[in-house]
């Protein structure tokens, strides 16, 4: 392992191998990615029943254009118009390269890459190779940095990126194993290690991810739309997302409480009515604030009897109430949905058998058989909407610091499904191909002397479960501006005293200790970016504030967080660049006669 470096890229997901593979290709290739673990994270580690990736329209006689789809990013609101254009503009070249390195989207006889509508898409942009979408980009993206002999530092915990005069000089590391503290240098970052998944207590994100927000805050980059996140309901006993066809065939929502007496709280609730909402979670998986009257209503139903101390399960062995007389019963689109898919018979089971058997043997893999096991669930943190707030290149407000993939706060309010996973690509190649026009700087040397440690009986874990339970309980979907007030403070203060406050057992928690410093960085940042949006927007998206109706108003404005302070700024429109050809050639050989002169 050398010790200086032009780029350093950390992570090991989709935005990570794709950075890495796209700056040795545009002929960077004093480079390496740094990795807490290669197999970790979240892109080779989650999905869903149908894990979706966005790009524009690539089939069919149904139009569509670059201009178009980036207004369908920009309509989620709090939303920069340069990247909305960036992620519309490069998403089919971002798609079709994953193509050639063997991701395997399905296509018909003719080349055409079959679409379906998602999440907040007017068109049919999604596509999927099914439960596994990212694992299989990540594994593609991994074999074309392996193939170019690309360096990967494994087991290495990056604990502080080191800057001098707000610019990158390097990073510093640490073993998980041993507790050892490394340097190295380097003149760039791309910061590719996913989204906050330390934040909360109930989450979907894989066990193996945590995140590491905390390194551009203390670097001192500015962060966007903390406040936003996506929840959902989600299985607890093994962290994955329970949309789609495990909720359009119809399973029983079931509460037991501690002596065992069990409800069909949705039907209670509800009757009838239940039966169509359990099917458009399907469609409406995540928690929105404008569907409190409709599919929306479960979530909040399961939070309420888990914040009652029953437990809630998803049950696939019985039909729900209401079913006993026939499927006619349903609202025409369920209706219809299962009477195309051959599915109106038997139990929940037997259906998902026809429907997506590959839902079963997910389950099975990880030891739950769906035939005999009801699934534990609750409403979990998904995504985090947010990140460090980037320009066109995807440069923070660091100079040399680059975010890609949900690590970047590119994503407003509502975002379509799947459009994460384009954003990995479309990220990574943009801070590629700018860090490859940069005139190279000479190296600086970095240092870096680790803070005083206190070793006694640790308190690391304690504290890590106690905070995150407590920013599941205020501050998750159903947030409480008072119970944010609080634990913000409390985090703040932590902060503020944490290596004064916090106990590690031995040297070999040092790893540990500095993912709890990350945490709380995280949550801090969380919760200001909450709280500022609470007073000035209130119920939106996917925040519930105080039992507040929503305002149902398109936010044309995000929430920027520097260290612990949020304000309010509006967002740019979508870009309307040069499209006159003849200008664009000319402007294009003039770029190529530079290149040439260097």
């Amino acid at each position: 392992m050398k010790h200086t470096y032009h780029t350093l890229i950390i992570g090991s997901g989709c935005a990570g191998f794709a950075a890495a593979e796209r700056l040795h290709t545009l002929g960077v290739t004093d480079i390496a990615i740094v990795t807490e673990g290669r197999n970790m994270g979240t892109s080779r580690n989650t999905g869903s029943d149908k894990q979706t990736y966005y790009k524009l329209s690539l089939c069919g006689a149904e139009g569509d254009s670059v201009r178009e789809m980036a207004e369908t990013l920009y309509a989620g609101g709090g939303v920069m118009g340069e990247h909305a254009l960036c992620e519309a503009a490069y998403s089919t070249r971002a798609f079709m390269h994953l193509v050639e390195l063997g991701v395997p989207f399905p296509t018909n006889e003719y080349g055409e890459y079959a679409g379906y509508k998602t999440d907040h898409d007017p068109r049919s942009r999604a596509t999927s190779c099914g439960p596994l979408t990212s694992r299989y980009m990540t594994e593609a993206l991994e074999r074309a940095v392996m193939e170019k002999g690309i360096e990967l530092i494994d087991n290495a915990r990056v604990i502080k990126i080191l800057t001098e005069e707000s610019e990158v000089t390097g990073v510093a590391c640490v073993s998980p194993e041993t507790g050892g503290v490394f340097t190295l240098s380097c003149r760039n970052v791309i910061l590719c290690t996913g989204g906050p998944a330390c934040v909360y207590a109930r989450t979907v994100y894989p066990e193996s991810q945590h995140g590491a927000m905390g390194l551009a805050i203390e670097a001192g980059a500015t962060l966007s739309n903390m406040n936003e996140w996506q929840y959902g309901i989600a299985s607890t006993k093994f962290r994955w997302n329970l949309s789609g066809t495990y909720q359009q065939v119809l399973p029983r929502y079931l509460s037991v409480d501690a002596q065992g007496n069990e409800r069909e709280f949705l039907h209670e609730a509800l009757g009838n009515v239940s039966l169509g909402l359990i099917f458009l979670k399907g469609y409406q998986w995540p928690f929105d604030t404008r569907k409190l009257e409709g599919s929306s209503k479960i979530d909040l139903l399961v939070e309420r009897e888990l914040k009652a101390g029953r437990r809630v399960y998803l049950d696939f062995t019985q039909n729900p109430k209401g079913l006993e007389k026939g499927f006619e019963i349903l609202p025409a689109e369920a209706y219809e949905y299962l009477a195309r898919s051959g599915a109106l018979f038997g139990t929940p089971i037997a259906r998902l058998a026809k429907m997506n058997g590959g839902a079963i043997e997910l389950y099975a893999a990880h030891g739950i058989d769906l035939y005999t096991e009801r699934l534990e669930i609750a409403v979990c943190a998904q995504h985090c909407n947010g990140g460090v707030a980037v320009d066109e290149n995807w440069q923070s407000t660091v100079k040399g610091l680059y975010a890609a993939g949900e690590a970047a706060g590119t994503f407003g309010v509502y975002r379509p499904g799947g459009s994460a996973l384009n954003s990995t690509q479309v990220g990574a190649l943009r801070a590629a191909e700018h860090i490859a026009k940069k005139v190279p700087k000479t190296h600086t040397v970095s240092g870096y002397m680790l803070p005083t440690l206190r070793y006694g009986s640790s308190n690391i874990a304690s504290m890590r479960a106690e905070l995150q339970k407590e920013m599941s309980r205020v501050a998750d979907f159903d947030r409480s501006s008072a119970g944010m007030q609080a634990l913000f403070a409390r985090v703040s203060k932590l902060c503020d005293e944490f290596f004064d406050t916090v106990v590690l057992e031995n040297k070999t928690q040092t790893a540990e200790l500095f993912k709890l410093y990350d945490m709380l960085l995280s949550q801090r940042a969380v919760l200001s970016a909450m709280l500022c949006s609470a007073k000035a927007h209130g119920t939106h998206g996917a925040a519930l504030v105080d039992g507040r109706p929503a305002q149902n108003k398109t936010l044309r404005a995000r929430i920027l967080t520097s260290g612990a302070k949020s304000h309010v700024a509006e967002v740019s429109s979508i870009p309307t660049p040069e499209l006159w050809f003849e200008t664009l050639l000319e402007r294009k050989r003039r770029e190529m006669q530079d290149e040439k002169r260097l």
